[in-house]
């Protein structure tokens, strides 16, 4: 099918991560020309982009999306070497590794990712749209990255949880209205994984029992890819394919509730090592 995404400029940021890596790829894959930002790991990022199937029309560009100046220029970098951007993927995040109870949370740690998680996507929002509207961009779009844990919570990690919620509920709810106004065509959705096998999970990955407790919340009893969260990034990023879907968060974690729904003798790890 195809996805009308071909000769689309398509900035992915974090794009040298696991997921982020795979946005990348498949959009490449369907004929975008892509940006693959990162702010530290320049060579991880030349690496997805040598890898890419449309390298030719693709770039990396680094910078830090905390820093408004550095937004902007990103954007004017893109801009000057693809085009302006027509599609935003805001992938760039981070989870603090460590559980904190709230009680003993530092306030440099909350400011810290809620900057990351939340106030660059609204930096980055903020110079996608100008960008769109000085250059009569048609039918921008914009895929926000939010997470499970923005609906369910996550104890020890409240920081990350309330970025993740104020992006999926407060900011795309207001956005999906907001931005009709500048361009008729606009849209702007949220893609929520779940447990997702990436690197950034290694720490609950080493931890069998954290594992299990995790496949007992989950109906398909199995872990998420970072293909299966692209694949739906590409989905709500394509105008073809869901021109008729805005302010949706759609969640790829395999049927996760905040509940227990299986016995804990019903776990098989060996099983979900081998699944597909």
């Amino acid at each position: 099918m195809d996805s009308g995404l071909a000769g689309k400029v398509v900035l992915v940021t974090g794009g040298s991560g696991g997921i982020g890596g795979e946005i990348c790829r498949m959009f490449s894959e369907e004929g975008a020309h892509v940006a693959v930002h990162y702010f530290r790991g320049s060579q991880s990022a030349e690496q997805v982009r040598a890898g890419l199937a449309n390298k030719p029309n693709a770039i990396t560009v680094g910078s830090d999306l905390r820093d408004p100046v550095a937004v902007r220029e990103t954007f004017a970098t893109i801009e000057s070497r693809l085009g302006p951007v027509e599609v935003l993927i805001a992938n760039a995040g981070v989870w603090p590794p460590d559980d904190r109870p709230l009680r003993s949370m530092s306030l440099e740690r909350w400011n810290q990712t809620l900057a990351v998680d939340l106030t660059s996507v609204f930096l980055c929002l903020g110079e996608f749209l100008n960008q769109a509207q000085s250059n009569s961009v048609e039918k921008p779009s914009a895929v926000l990255i939010g997470s499970t844990a923005g609906l369910f919570g996550e104890a020890g990690h409240a920081d990350y949880a309330a970025a993740k919620g104020g992006l999926m509920t407060g900011l795309l709810n207001s956005l999906k209205n907001e931005i009709v106004t500048q361009n008729p065509g606009a849209r702007i959705n949220c893609v929520c994984p779940g447990w997702t096998l990436t690197s950034m999970a290694e720490k609950f990955t080493g931890n069998e029992e954290a594992m299990k407790r995790a496949l007992q919340t989950i109906p398909l009893k199995k872990f998420g890819r970072p293909t299966d969260v692209a694949s739906a990034v590409v989905f709500l990023a394509s105008s073809r394919l869901a021109g008729h879907i805005t302010g949706q968060s759609l969640f790829v974690s395999g049927g996760m509730e905040g509940r227990v729904l299986h016995p804990l003798d019903e776990i098989d790890l060996k099983q979900v090592a081998g699944q597909e």
